[in-house]
């Protein structure tokens, strides 16, 4: 791929071929990234290079059609040629779209490069990483608990929809202005509804965060989210990792086999509470882990209010996202370049402008004509275009917000259903304890019924039955106190049946919405992909024509001041 050329003084850009500015005169360089200023999809313009990883790169952009910012994100060519790899980059847009939550990063579109290399295009966020904050020092409480309770609301939602990020850690926590929390890279998250794109052997995340049924399984739920969460927690207070280890391996062996430290260890000032917790989401058991992010996020606030620690308002009031409707990118700039090329060949040669001059003004005259009709028909396509992802976003919001409805009182009977579950077998077994007393007392009132033969009173014997009488009561309270347990646990456990399969249909109406409306939306960016290569075709011609009419007019010294107002638009 040639890389483009940009003017050093009005950083206009221009093809591989050009070599100098038709605006200021100045030479032209050669981008060092390939990339920047080719245009995606017919309407994306690539910038600058925000960041470059191993497996993809993100990149600055702005959407030409409504003047609007946004960030893209680029799969390296080597991981490209991989299926599996373009799979979970697409589903990384996949997930994030249809979860449609504030503290969750929003993907706006995806497809691919015209070389093939796979896009997403996202919200371009302002601010820093989690990882960065942490690096500078401990994250005091009051600070730290508002991230949490925002962290918990996101993983809420993402398992509520049956998708675990499987790679939480800071680097994927990002804080915009006043500490609001996104959750970035769900490129290797996995929903129950995808095809398996894990292999027996391997295993994909950060080992630092990684729980240990992360290493032994690749069928690892939301619990395996929750124990990286409390790695952070323990983290931002300290400043330290639970586990120090040389290698990948090592680290994965300390979260199989070495119990963390507690926090209150190594932060003694720390509430009781959050040391509970946070040892509690580090639990080597998935099953002895907090039931979901609902009762992690019940908790926090718990702990907030005894602390008197403010939270952030609830998802609902949380400012909305960043996809919102533009009137357009103002009028197009050949328009009033146009006017500044007529208005230099009146000045320069009045009604007798030369032949060659007049071909190239007519050329001129008739590519802008088409640029702006064509600039018009993908404005009203965008329109379309953003019709649809308003439908698509706000059907994905109402039924989020059921969802966290039915999840939130779910979310404490599922803790309930726990508790009586955990009490059944205890009491279980000290009702079957009770048996082999009540037979070995049964056996000795016989051998003094025996003895006694009914003839004669024997105090042994009422002691026997006495004896025998108090444990049948002890074990009828037992199995009493069991059956009522088990009868308590088995109503939980149907009432989160209940719930569940509420969840399952919200699930399904949100498969049915993605479906409805993808269709439309794929339409509408084809459209839109095909009028901006042929735009993208108008410019270069546009670019050529204007070097080629402007070079012989640049030394005529009464279009001076003409030749500043073209520098003056391109500012």
């Amino acid at each position: 791929m040639p890389a483009m050329k940009t003017c050093p003084q009005c950083h206009q850009r221009y093809p591989a071929e050009s070599t100098f500015c038709f605006i200021d005169g100045s030479s032209l360089v050669s981008e060092k990234d390939p990339r920047i200023g080719m245009s995606i999809a017919g309407r994306y313009v690539i910038e600058q290079a925000l960041g470059i990883g191993g497996m993809a790169t993100v990149y600055r952009a702005y959407n030409k059609l409504i003047g609007t910012p946004c960030a893209i994100k680029i799969l390296n060519r080597e991981f490209a040629q991989d299926t599996t790899t373009r799979e979970r980059f697409r589903r990384e847009a996949r997930h994030a779209q249809r979860l449609a939550h504030p503290n969750i990063i929003e993907i706006f579109d995806q497809g691919d490069t015209d070389d093939g290399l796979p896009f997403l295009v996202m919200e371009l966020l302002q601010g820093t990483s989690l990882a960065d904050v942490v690096e500078r020092s401990r994250v005091p409480l009051a600070r730290a608990l508002p991230i949490w309770v925002q962290m918990a609301r996101a993983l809420g939602r993402a398992h509520d929809f049956d998708v675990v990020h499987r790679d939480l850690k800071p680097e994927n926590v990002f804080l915009l202005k006043g500490d609001w929390v996104k959750l970035l890279d769900f490129g290797i998250a996995r929903c129950a509804q995808d095809a398996r794109l894990t292999n027996l052997g391997e295993i994909f995340g950060t080992p630092q965060y990684m729980a240990p049924e992360r290493s032994t399984t690749i069928d690892a739920g939301p619990p395996a989210d929750l124990y990286s969460l409390g790695v952070i927690m323990f983290e931002m207070i300290t400043q330290r990792l639970p586990f120090d280890a040389p290698d990948p391996a090592s680290w994965i062996l300390k979260h199989l086999n070495e119990q963390p430290p507690h926090l209150q260890e190594l932060a003694p000032e720390m509430p009781d509470a959050l040391d509970r917790l946070v040892n509690a989401l580090m639990a080597k058991d998935p099953s002895a882990r907090p039931v979901d992010a609902y009762r992690v996020l019940a908790e926090l606030e718990e702990i907030a209010a005894a602390s008197g620690i403010a939270l952030p308002p609830p998802p609902e009031a949380m400012p909305r996202d960043s996809a919102v409707r533009s009137r357009g990118a103002g009028r197009d700039p050949w328009v009033s370049r146009l006017e500044l090329f007529e208005k230099m060949t009146a000045r320069a040669f009045g009604a007798s402008a030369p032949a060659e001059i007049q071909r190239q003004l007519e050329g001129l005259r008739g590519l802008v004509r088409e640029h702006v009709e064509l600039r018009s028909r993908a404005l009203d396509e965008q329109r379309r275009l953003e019709g649809v992802a308003e439908e698509w976003r706000d059907g994905r919001l109402q039924i989020g917000r059921a969802m966290d409805a039915l999840t939130v009182d779910a979310s404490l009977t599922r803790e309930e259903a726990r508790s009586f579950r955990a009490r059944v077998a205890p009491l279980n077994a000290a009702t079957q304890a009770f048996v082999p007393a009540v037979l070995s007392a049964h056996k000795e009132a016989v051998r003094w019924e025996g003895r006694s033969g009914f003839a004669e009173p024997y105090l042994e014997l009422a002691a026997s039955y006495r004896r025998l009488a108090e444990l049948v009561e002890g074990w009828y309270a037992s199995r009493k106190a069991d059956y009522e347990a088990e009868s308590e646990a088995i109503a939980r456990e149907h009432e989160v049946a209940e719930v569940d399969a509420q969840i399952k249909k919200l699930r399904e109406r949100l498969e049915e919405l993605d479906r409805q409306l993808e269709a439309r939306r794929r339409e509408s960016q084809e459209r839109i992909a095909e009028i901006g290569r042929r735009a993208d075709q108008l410019d270069a011609e546009l670019l050529h024509l204007a070097s080629r009419f402007c070079a012989p007019l640049r030394s005529k010294p009464e279009l001076g001041t003409l030749f500043v107002e073209l520098e003056r638009l391109a500012g």
